[in-house]
């Protein structure tokens, strides 16, 4: 029996811990277990958030095994290596696999109904990985994908234009990496096309400022990581986002890692993609209108992943 409020987060490094201390501001669990293969660590983050109970709705926190998640219905993966200077998410892939290879059997053999959500990266390999590994309906099995970038997007398109991000309508889909790709073609404000609503507020360049804010995008996580060595905070919030969409069962629409199976042309592997996402996970992948150029640039986010996932041992 699947327990609504009731989740788990895997792994208790910087998203792990930033990702539980989010859900508990949130209210949207009233029992949250932690599981870290360090359980010394898992049970310091548990007893540092346990303090600050008193000012939030989350009932109950702590450190636990994974025999505390048959009932849960959202475990959120967040497990694996940090991405160091220098290093891109698809170089992170056999060290992240071997681990999910070692978590995914522990979640399966308690007999979990709930919903996994991967978080760690590279995402899209490593989910399609737990799609492979656990056997689950697609749509019980999708990952964090470009949510945190299409967010970065929206906050870059909204101080260029200074109009607030609820205003903006913007997606990053493809990888969560170096070959994600912008959908300049949908996007707009308030319903008005992007370039068109970039005229009414004076700005004419558009395709100098299209590269910059694409590449500030990509960028982000890299520049983040040579200042402060990680990135937490963002990640955290999207993942409540994801969350909230989840639990409340609001079906919001979110670039999330989903299964493609056939759309766009492409199927058996995870992209980030605008999905509908409710308490039933990944709902439905939806095919947005697309731009041929866009279209070509999906299918080489595409590619890369093929044959990455082509050398694993799944």
């Amino acid at each position: 029996m699947v327990n609504m409020r009731k989740a788990a987060i895997i792994g208790c490094g910087f998203v792990g811990a930033t990702t539980a201390f989010s859900l508990m501001h949130q209210g949207l669990f009233t029992e949250l277990v932690l599981i870290d293969v360090d359980q010394e660590k898992a049970q310091g983050e548990a007893m540092d958030l346990s303090h600050g109970r008193p000012y939030v709705d989350t009932a109950k926190i702590y450190a636990g095994s994974y025999d505390d998640i048959a009932d849960c219905s959202l475990i959120i993966i967040t497990a694996g290596a940090n991405q160091k200077p220098n290093e891109t998410r698809l170089d992170l892939v056999h060290k992240n696999v071997a681990i999910l290879k070692n978590i995914i059997p522990e979640i399966t053999k308690r007999g979990c109904e709930g919903l996994l959500l991967i978080v760690a990266n590279p995402v899209d390999i490593l989910t399609y990985a737990a799609y492979r590994l656990s056997g689950f309906p697609s749509n019980r099995v999708f990952g964090s994908g470009t949510v945190l970038d299409s967010a970065r997007f929206r906050y870059l398109l909204s101080e260029h234009l200074t109009v607030d991000t609820e205003s903006i309508h913007a997606f990053i889909i493809g990888e969560h990496g170096d070959s994600e790709l912008a959908v300049w073609s949908g996007a707009n404000v308030a319903g008005i096309p992007i370039h068109d609503f970039c005229e009414f507020r004076g700005h004419y360049q558009h395709s100098d400022a299209m590269e910059a804010i694409y590449k500030r995008v990509k960028d982000s996580a890299y520049e983040i990581i040579d200042r402060k060595g990680a990135t937490y905070y963002g990640i955290a919030m999207a993942v409540g986002h994801i969350t909230e969409s989840i639990i409340r069962n609001k079906s919001s629409i979110l670039p999330v890692s989903s299964l493609l199976t056939g759309q766009y042309g492409l199927s058996d592997l995870y992209l980030s993609i605008p999905t509908i996402v409710n308490r039933n996970g990944a709902e439905q992948v939806l095919e947005i209108s697309l731009s041929d150029q866009e279209h070509m640039a999906l299918k080489k986010s595409a590619e890369t992943l093929q044959q990455v996932i082509a050398d694993l041992d799944l």
